[in-house]
């Protein structure tokens, strides 16, 4: 790889990735990048398994909620004190593998343009058809390379600027869920760049086999919408607006309006659920126009309309959690 010194460290986060860490942490390793693994109260062997492979290891403390914001941060802080010299950070989760190609390609990018704060690539499920569930994951990572303006398309596999993390203090660490988009929002405000590059960054091991994961990841979802919006959804970035507002319609707004009107319409109300169908066919035909296969669009437009109803959870938690000042991760696993 054609990068000089330790322009690059890498900061793998994890929470009991005792199944995949070893396969994530050797990728990073074989390329000869120095790593941190960060890890988030783990009850497995994960930081011993860390350890043993010769990463530099930190736990996080139970005094203040996990979250994979502050994951980074800390595994940044860590690595920066024993590499000072490095002007980069490969961030990797523990349930994914880095493709080799991606840092020299990143670092191209980079070094073209200066205002550039994070580049991207296109990252794969590794057994997309081991469940629906990681087929809707596999569908979910599918994006055009380019420059990231809609924030909504930015995940935590990433690599980044030190110097344009520094600018906005890093990830925010009460956001325990949406924190990319959040970091990335910041910058594109204080005039940083985004890129995907038409490159493979990972490989992503999702082990979704249960509805019930899938559900909560979907709350998950929701509660990082609502982040979001309530950090930039009023800023010239209107980050989240969008969700928010299609959330709020269709999982709570129509089905409410249904209810509610059921006595006084004799039962006519029902009919606006016919909305449903609506949309799911306009989901069919933007995901037929992605080139998506006719079953895999079927799917996801069916899972959309699910989405909705979780999202309201997580908008509701969200908003619980903000009133309370207590935020706490939402395992899906």
């Amino acid at each position: 790889m054609a990068v000089s010194g330790n322009r690059i460290v890498a900061v793998v986060i994890g929470r009991n990735e005792s199944k995949s860490l070893q396969l994530s942490l050797g990728s990073i390793q074989s390329l000869g990048l120095p790593v941190v693994y960060a890890d988030s109260g783990s009850v497995d062997d994960s930081p011993g398994i860390a350890k043993r492979l010769g990463a530099e290891v930190v736990e996080l403390s139970s005094d203040r909620p996990f979250s994979a914001a502050r994951g980074r941060n800390e595994g940044l802080a860590l690595a920066l004190t024993r590499w000072p010299e490095a002007e980069f950070v490969m961030y990797l989760d523990g349930d994914c593998t880095l493709h080799s190609a991606f840092p020299e390609a990143a670092m191209d990018e980079f070094d073209r343009d200066a205002k550039l704060a994070i580049v991207t690539g296109h990252l794969t499920e590794r057994n997309p058809q081991a469940s629906l569930y990681n087929r809707l994951c596999s569908i979910e990572w599918r994006s055009p390379a380019g420059r990231i303006e809609n924030m909504n398309g930015l995940g935590g596999i990433m690599m980044a600027r030190v110097a344009a993390l520094r600018e906005v203090d890093g990830f925010n660490e009460i956001a325990i869920a949406g924190e990319e988009p959040d970091l990335g929002a910041r910058l594109s405000l204080a005039g940083w760049k985004l890129l995907k590059i038409d490159c493979p960054i990972a490989t992503h091991d999702a082990d979704m086999m249960h509805f019930g994961q899938w559900w909560r990841r979907a709350v998950r979802g929701g509660h990082a919408i609502a982040h979001r919006y309530d950090r930039h959804g009023t800023s010239p970035m209107r980050d989240g607006r969008r969700e928010v507002l299609s959330d709020l319609f269709w999982g709570l707004v129509l089905p409410l309006s249904a209810i509610i009107l059921l006595w006084p319409s004799h039962g006519i109300s029902l009919l606006l659920l016919a909305g449903y169908g609506l949309l799911y066919q306009r989901v069919l035909r933007h995901y037929h126009a992605t080139g998506l296969s006719s079953d895999d669009a079927r799917l996801v437009s069916r899972f959309t309309i699910y989405s909705k109803f979780a999202h309201v959870v997580g908008i509701v938690r969200y908003l619980r959690a903000r009133l309370s000042g207590q935020y706490r991760i939402i395992d899906w696993r």
